[in-house]
């Protein structure tokens, strides 16, 4: 069994490949995974096979069904995937929002998502606007109990926060990220001030520079589609996809002296140490001390 990556700490994890709803059973699915053609195939019973697709003596790779996606692994990944209570609320709408290839890598996807400054540049009119382009304090923290980084306090004036809005709310965001590829971010609910919609993005690191963004929402909204929630955030997201590709180095420096910080990068610089600290190689460029 021959895997092109050899970078043991992303090849031990769980990565996501597909959403359940695009699925048919039975049926064999292609993708790439860290430079690896790998296939997998739903049965009747929900239950999922993954191998190497130019393996011939089909050796099984380890995978698993959570959060309404696909997850394979090329390594030994940990048993358990990180918590996501909120997916299992059964008054939510779960709702797979589309997948998109981005020619970046895995980690400046993410840290994109971490990223508020952009809000009233990139998604004028909807999560952000002009004069409102201040990035207020917040809180972040690498928590070693929990192996994540999460930044609480996050605050934000949106014109269109979520799907069923109609009216500009300061909006309370907070932002986990408990895999080295994934982020959900949690924000203000327009329907329920004691509880916060979910929005995720799963990423699936095809090479170094070259990834597919699973993304999706975990939301209490009653009165809207799943087809209205897809379409805004497949709008957001398209706005996002070019600014990531035009991202120099396409790879994620670990070192934040490279790239001058502010303070709306505070997440981000968080980020980038928890995964120096894990040692790290792959789509990214290490730190040099």
């Amino acid at each position: 069994m021959e895997i092109n990556c050899k970078d043991p700490v992303i090849l031990n994890q769980w990565h996501p490949v597909s959403s359940l709803d695009v699925l048919t059973v039975g049926t064999v699915e292609n993708t790439i995974l860290l430079e690896s053609k790998i296939c997998f195939q739903l049965n009747s019973k929900e239950e999922v096979t993954a191998w190497l697709s130019l393996d011939d003596e089909k050796t099984l790779l380890p995978a698993r069904i959570s959060y309404g996606f696909i997850w394979v692994s090329l390594g030994n990944p940990p048993k358990d995937l990180f918590l996501f209570p909120e997916f299992s609320e059964s008054d939510r709408q779960n709702v797979a929002t589309g997948v998109f290839g981005v020619n970046v890598s895995a980690g400046r996807t993410v840290e994109n998502f971490l990223d508020m400054g952009h809000f009233p540049y990139v998604h004028s009119g909807i999560l952000g606007e002009e004069p409102h382009t201040e990035v207020k304090e917040y809180d972040v923290e690498i928590s070693e109990a929990r192996d994540e980084v999460l930044a609480t306090s996050c605050k934000f004036y949106q014109p269109q926060a979520a799907v069923n809005s109609n009216e500009g709310m300061d909006v309370d965001y907070i932002y986990r990220v408990p895999h080295i590829n994934c982020a959900l971010l949690y924000k203000t609910s327009p329907v329920d001030d004691a509880r916060l919609d979910v929005i995720i993005i799963f990423v699936q690191p095809m090479g170094e520079e070259w990834v597919r963004a699973h993304t999706g929402m975990c939301l209490i909204d009653d009165k809207s589609t799943a087809e209205q929630i897809r379409q805004f955030q497949q709008t957001i997201f398209g706005q996002d996809k070019p600014i990531l590709e035009n991202q120099f180095p396409k790879q994620l420096p670990l070192d934040s002296r490279i790239e001058t910080p502010i303070r709306a990068d505070k997440s981000a610089i968080a980020y980038r140490r928890w995964l120096s600290q894990k040692g790290l190689q792959y789509g990214v460029i290490p730190s040099a001390i």
